[in-house]
């Protein structure tokens, strides 16, 4: 295989800044390096230098930092140059990089190198991204524990207890004439037994951390004038919906991200239910009844002081059977009743006031109940993909359980189970699937 390329590329974020890198990875970039700073580096130490134009003129000034392969980022040699954060400077200092043979790298090229050159695993590599897309610290603390290896670590453990039973169970296949003992039966029921319990406890973990990157999109539904708006502004903290004692006010869908306990939510205010011969509130109707196929939770706002009428029985009739759901009654304020939660034939019914903020707490907590996220510890960061690959795997150890007369198709149940746990981390991976994933990355990285 011939040596990768030289590639370089601004790695901090568009715009004016303090401090401005270009980034530049490849084979022998010694000499290159002389030539951008008229100076050899000491490896893995910061040496202040000016970057050179062709003809010795001084583009920038800043540091130099050369860490040569194998121990850098991309496992090539990586050449940093810190300079001042200004575009034009940094656009001199890039042009100069290629120039001198280097090419514009590609998005996610620099952690891809490092993929490729076993610096990281798949499910690391991944993790540097939702590192930098996390938007509360929850979600960035989860990144990073996928990015140290927690979640690669678990799967591999979990690889090496399948492939231990494989092995029993092949033995078994390959040396009939040996005779099968119950008690080799019931080691090989028993490692299956706790491979299941582990990936669904791995699984469980993954689903919160998923919930972290992604967040949950909760939609405000109910009549017109019961306070939707008041409670998008009163979760979000600040004056996001036009609140108005007219009947009709909010047309349209109005989108807002919050965060409570960590985790990222998107509340969508939607136009107040009810018939309409205005063709603008219409329009907001429709578009609140297409957003309800997409939520991932409902809150149905109602007076407090009237309770379910018949109109809010018609909305109820109307909501997506499959998604879960609060029952919210505002305005306990004007009845001078206290906050409080209920439990009515299996659903929850929760009494406050989106006007004074008495029972937001509350709302919150079942709110995060709910979307099913629990704080728990050692929650990693996890995409859609790792979910359906996690899944595939459980569902495989699932019916391998249901295969102990027929040692064949077990075995190959825990074959196929195996397979979709090496593809999280990269051990087994198409090559288009990497290209989709790395491709997604901004340029710098």
């Amino acid at each position: 295989m011939p040596r990768p390329d030289i590639i370089a590329a601004i790695a901090t974020a568009p715009g004016r800044g303090g401090i401005g890198v270009v980034r530049v990875s490849g084979h022998n970039l010694g000499t290159f390096a002389e030539a951008m700073l008229g100076k050899t580096l000491i490896p893995r130490c910061a040496t202040c230098a000016s970057f050179l134009d062709a003809e010795g003129q001084v583009l920038d000034q800043g540091l130099a930092l050369f860490f040569p392969a194998p121990h850098s980022y991309t496992g090539e040699d990586v050449l940093e140059l810190q300079g001042h954060g200004g575009p034009a400077v940094l656009q001199l200092v890039l042009q100069r990089c290629l120039e001198l043979g280097a090419r514009l790298a590609q998005p996610g090229e620099f952690t891809l190198r490092a993929f490729l050159n076993d610096k990281l695993d798949l499910a690391q590599a991944e993790s540097v991204a939702d590192l930098i897309d996390a938007t509360t610290s929850q979600a960035a603390r989860s990144a990073m524990r996928s990015l140290q290896g927690e979640f690669s670590q678990a799967i591999r453990q979990l690889v090496d207890k399948l492939i231990r039973l494989r092995m029993l169970v092949e033995a078994m296949l390959d040396f009939p004439e040996e005779g099968i003992d119950a008690p080799d039966i019931a080691l090989r029921d028993a490692q299956l037994d706790v491979l299941r319990k582990e990936l669904e406890k791995i699984l469980g973990l993954a689903q919160q951390g998923s919930l972290l990157r992604e967040g949950a999109h909760i939609v405000l539904v109910g009549q017109p004038n019961v306070g939707k708006s008041s409670l998008l502004n009163r979760l979000s903290g600040e004056q996001v919906a036009l609140v108005s004692e007219i009947p009709g006010t909010t047309r349209d869908v109005i989108r807002q991200a919050i965060q409570i306990g960590g985790v990222p939510l998107h509340i969508m205010d939607t136009a107040g239910l009810r018939a309409s011969r205005d063709e603008v509130e219409m329009l907001g109707i429709a578009r609140t009844h297409s957003t309800l196929q997409k939520a991932d939770a409902i809150l149905l706002l109602l007076d407090a002081g009237v309770g379910i009428s018949a109109a809010d029985r018609k909305i109820l009739e109307a909501l997506p059977p499959n998604i879960p759901r609060l029952h919210i009654f505002n305005k306990i304020d004007l009845l001078a009743q206290p906050a409080r939660a209920e439990e009515l034939d299996g659903e929850c019914h929760i009494y406050l006031s989106a006007k004074t903020g008495s029972g937001l707490e509350l709302l919150r907590g079942k709110l995060l109940a709910l979307i099913g996220w629990h704080q728990e510890a050692g929650v990693f960061m996890a995409r859609e993909r790792h979910l359906r690959a996690l899944q595939a795997a459980q569902d495989h150890l699932r019916r391998a359980a249901g295969e102990s007369g027929r040692a064949e198709i077990l075995a190959e149940e825990l074959r196929l189970a195996q397979e979709f746990l090496n593809s999280i981390t990269g051990e087994f991976t198409a090559d288009d699937l990497l290209g989709e994933i790395f491709s997604r990355f901004c340029i710098g990285k």
